[in-house]
């Protein structure tokens, strides 16, 4: 019998994929089996829904042809937060604490009850500099079971503001049972002039009148060291000046640039003399 996965959440078929999410969340929350509303057959029908419809591929050929292509998943294959895009900072918002998704973690699949340690959530912060370059971190893990654990997180190269690095088996480890994930959530310290826009960075630089109708060099700080910028002659207001290979790193022997975008300074005040050289420039049609 066909069975209908949107119902089975109870979401629309137009649902976003947040929408999916969210209610998967809710309903496998209610139903897990260790708890008292909970409810096994409903539980795994819930996994078995949430598996094809938080997958775009697996969606689509579901709109098309029903839920007899996929021949009842029934949880089969096991549960993976990861792969399901679960972002656990906002767990205990929702009321959702990251013990009650060790619990759900270690559900029944194939008739046999696989127990799981809990997941563990850590704050990390990062420089600009480290953010864009990567970086260590040791971190203490302290759980019920274990008394504590030193963890080294390395971080990639470009990693944003807010990211979250799962570090699989890092977490609380429990007697016959698999470990639990490390969730590692990174915040990165501004930069006073640079920011990051994909593989780029982006930064400001003001520069006098006379400097943009005459041309000059500007000494900048970058993330290598400070270089020489050429203004040319004749740069207005908004233009953006690219200085190549100072941006992001994209592969080992690659990166982004940086743009820097020039805000001409027009003087607030100008002495008899200067307005005397302006108008001479005036009358030249400058």
């Amino acid at each position: 019998m066909a069975k209908d996965y949107y119902k089975i959440l109870g979401v629309e078929r137009s649902a976003s994929e947040e929408d999916i999410k969210k209610a998967f969340r809710k309903m496998a929350h209610q139903y897990h089996p260790d708890k008292k509303s909970g409810d096994e057959a409903k539980f795994k029908e819930l996994n078995e829904a949430y598996t094809i419809l938080s997958d775009k591929e697996k969606r689509r050929q579901y709109d098309t042809f029903g839920s007899s292509n996929f021949g009842g998943m029934g949880g089969a294959g096991g549960f993976n937060a990861s792969d399901f895009g679960f972002d656990f900072s906002n767990f205990t918002q929702a009321g959702f604490e990251t013990g009650d998704l060790g619990d759900i973690l270690s559900s029944i699949f194939g008739g046999r009850r696989v127990r799981r340690g809990r997941d563990i959530a850590v704050d990390i912060e990062l420089s600009f500099h480290e953010s864009i370059f990567g970086a260590e971190r040791k971190v203490v893990i302290n759980s019920r079971l274990v008394k504590q654990k030193e963890v080294t997180i390395k971080t990639p190269a470009g990693i944003d503001e807010g990211q979250m690095i799962r570090m699989s088996g890092m977490g609380e480890t429990i007697e016959s049972g698999v470990p639990g994930d490390l969730y590692v959530k990174v915040h990165v310290r501004r930069h006073p002039t640079l920011r990051k826009e994909g593989y780029n960075l982006v930064m400001d630089l003001s520069i006098k009148l006379t400097e943009a109708l005459l041309g000059a060099e500007k000494q900048i700080a970058t993330l290598d060291g400070d270089i020489v910028l050429k203004i040319p002659s004749g740069t207005s207001s908004g233009t953006i000046l690219r200085v190549k290979g100072k941006g992001v790193p994209t592969s080992e022997n690659r990166r982004g640039d940086l743009y820097v975008r020039i805000k001409v300074l027009f003087p607030e005040k100008l002495s008899k003399e200067s307005k005397k050289l302006i108008e001479e420039l005036k009358k030249q049609g400058i």
